[in-house]
C-alpha cells in the first residue's frame, strides 16, 4: 500500500521526501515500480478496459451492478465487489437521471368541458381546431417548460411559449401569440387535456373573448388528444 501511495502521489510531492516520511529505501519504490506487470494486475487492466466500454455505450448510466450484469451477460467470469472496486477506483460514477416532472394537474376543483373533439382531428379549413398542450426540456440548468398550440388542418405549431415555471400564464402566452399571428374567427375549437393551466378561470377568460369553444380530453387519456402528445 506504501508503494501504491507513493505512485499516486508522486506528481504532487518528492518521491524522496515521500519514501523518508514512510520509511522505504527509495530504490525499493524504484524496484517496485519498474517491475512486470503481475498476472492480476493485467487482467485488471483488460477488465477495466471492458467496464470503460460498457459504461460509455450507457451514455454513463450504469452503475456497478448493471456494469457486473452486462459483463457476465458477454462471457466475464468476475464478481460484482471487484467491478465496483474498478469502477470506484477509476473514477467512474453512474449519471443520475432526473426524474421527469408532471405536466398534467387534473386534481382539481375547477370546471372541466367536454370532449366535443372525441378523437376527430381533422379540420377542413386552418383556424377550426388548435390543440393545446405542455411538454418540457431537459437543460443543463433545470427543466424548461413549452406549451405549445397546434393548428390541426396544418399539423403546424402556431403559437408557443417557453418558461421555467409551469402555471397558466405560460400557456396564456402561448395561446395569445396563436391568437395574434393567425386571428381566428368565432367559432373556434380549443381542444386540451384537463390540466389546471387549461381549466383556470384565466385561460378561459381568453377563449371566451375570443369566442373559442373550449373541448377537453377525459382525465388520463392521452390518445384525446394524440397528435399534441405525440409531438
Amino acid at each position: 500500500m506504501r508503494y501504491e501511495f507513493i505512485e499516486s502521489h508522486r506528481d504532487e510531492f518528492p518521491v524522496a521526501l515521500m519514501c523518508r516520511v514512510l520509511g522505504i529505501p527509495r530504490q525499493s519504490y524504484y524496484d517496485w515500480r519498474n517491475r512486470p506487470p503481475s498476472r492480476r494486475s493485467q487482467e485488471n487492466a483488460r477488465l477495466l478496459k471492458a467496464i470503460k466500454s460498457t459504461f460509455e455505450r450507457s451514455r454513463q448510466t450504469y452503475g456497478s451492478p448493471r456494469i457486473h450484469h452486462t459483463l457476465r451477460a458477454n462471457g466475464w467470469r468476475v464478481g460484482r465487489n471487484r467491478v465496483a472496486r474498478l469502477m470506484r477506483k477509476n473514477g467512474l460514477r453512474a449519471v443520475q437521471k432526473r426524474r421527469k416532472p408532471w405536466t398534467t394537474d387534473s386534481n382539481h376543483d375547477l370546471k372541466v368541458d367536454k370532449n366535443i373533439v372525441a378523437r376527430k382531428f381533422e379540420a377542413q379549413a386552418p383556424n377550426r381546431l388548435w390543440l393545446a398542450d405542455i411538454t418540457y426540456v431537459d437543460t443543463a440548468e433545470g427543466w424548461l417548460f413549452l406549451a405549445a398550440v397546434l393548428d390541426i388542418y396544418s399539423r403546424k405549431i402556431v403559437g408557443w411559449a417557453m418558461s421555467s415555471k409551469i402555471d397558466r400564464f405560460l400557456c396564456i402566452d402561448a395561446l395569445k401569440m396563436a391568437i395574434l399571428t393567425r386571428k381566428p374567427s368565432p367559432g373556434l375549437v380549443h381542444h386540451s387535456d384537463q390540466g389546471s393551466q387549461y381549466a383556470s378561470e384565466d385561460y378561459q377568460e381568453v377563449l371566451k373573448d375570443h369566442q373559442m369553444n373550449c373541448s377537453m380530453s377525459r382525465r388520463a387519456n392521452c390518445w384525446d388528444n394524440a397528435p399534441m402528445e405525440s409531438f
